[in-house]
């Protein structure tokens, strides 16, 4: 059997997570108590609010620091990944649990990554939104439609699965998308993120983004990473993770490049069950488990070996 890690994205964060594993798993424990920041990543984790949580600047170090406390169990229960993969903020986790950079470089990073994205999108004046659809041509025709209208930057941010696409764009182009899109009996759900992602509005957070992370150094990874913006293995990481913040998110080729490597047990790494959701729309028949506590591992690993 061999095992991919998916490591969850932004919008997932809920209040309460991560405190399972952290009570449960000696790992676990030790890497929230290992980290040093300028806020106590528990306590946001653990006990909130939701509206902290839900801003950026600490949305990102704590998903990151949950994503890799649950893997850490795991890893303590003896299921490891050959290869991984991370959806957005997700691909940081990824690169972590590879071993390309340490955890509290990664948390620092990941701090850095969400100031800039903060700075670079004004609250309230930009937002994302899931199309739940399969109808491609017609999004993009819908696309085409505002932007024809002069309402503002509206993109495809992510190609999550053969029937979710993320539009992404200013809160009176997306707006203005959604209401089209219904219009056509076509179903949008807005996200609980903060800002534009993944769109041309972040080119010069992409920049700023590059000389933060040339401060850092990126070891070759111990196992696989697949990344956003290719759905491949890329050779380069700074300019990959560069490219991320501006660029769509090429889930579905990521699944299928995984797939195609011989990985035959997906496992989502987060709170929530959304990749898992994801995977399945992908390729129908995979084997795949959404994990964040003592009690799914265990379930997990009665399903994988009992």
């Amino acid at each position: 059997m061999k095992i991919g890690f998916l490591f969850v994205g932004q919008g997932s964060q809920t209040v309460g997570m991560g405190q399972d594993v952290y009570q449960n798993y000696s790992s676990s424990k030790e890497l929230f108590d290992s980290v040093t920041l300028d806020f106590d990543i528990k306590d946001v984790c653990f006990n909130g609010p939701k509206e902290k949580l839900d801003q950026t600047y600490y949305t990102q170090p704590s998903l990151l620091v949950t994503s890799l406390a649950i893997a850490n169990a795991l890893n303590e229960e003896g299921v490891h990944a050959e290869y991984v993969a991370g959806l957005s903020l997700g691909e940081y986790s990824a690169l972590t649990y590879a071993g390309c950079i340490g955890v509290n470089d990664a948390v620092r990073l990941v701090s850095q990554r969400g100031e800039i994205m903060s700075n670079a999108l004004p609250s309230n004046m930009s937002g994302m939104a899931a199309v739940l659809s399969d109808q491609l041509e017609t999004i993009n025709e819908v696309i085409k439609s505002v932007e024809s209208e002069n309402l503002g930057c509206l993109e495809i941010a992510n190609y999550n699965s053969p029937s979710q696409t993320v539009i992404s764009g200013e809160s009176k182009a997306l707006e203005h998308a959604i209401s089209l899109l219904k219009d056509r009996k076509i179903r949008c759900i807005p996200l609980s993120v903060s800002g534009a992602f993944h769109t041309s509005l972040l080119n010069k957070a992409s920049q700023e983004l590059n000389q933060v992370l040339n401060h850092y150094e990126f070891k070759q990874p111990k196992c696989t990473v697949i990344f956003n913006i290719s759905g491949d293995i890329e050779t380069d990481i700074k300019t990959a993770l560069t490219r991320q913040i501006c660029s769509s998110v090429q889930w579905v080729k990521t699944i299928e490049k995984m797939r195609d490597c011989g990985v035959d047990c997906f496992i989502e790494i987060g709170p929530k069950n959304s990749l898992q959701k994801l995977v399945k729309q992908i390729i129908p028949d995979a084997k795949v488990f959404s994990v964040d506590s003592k009690e799914t591992i265990k379930q997990m690993i009665g399903e994988l070996y009992g």
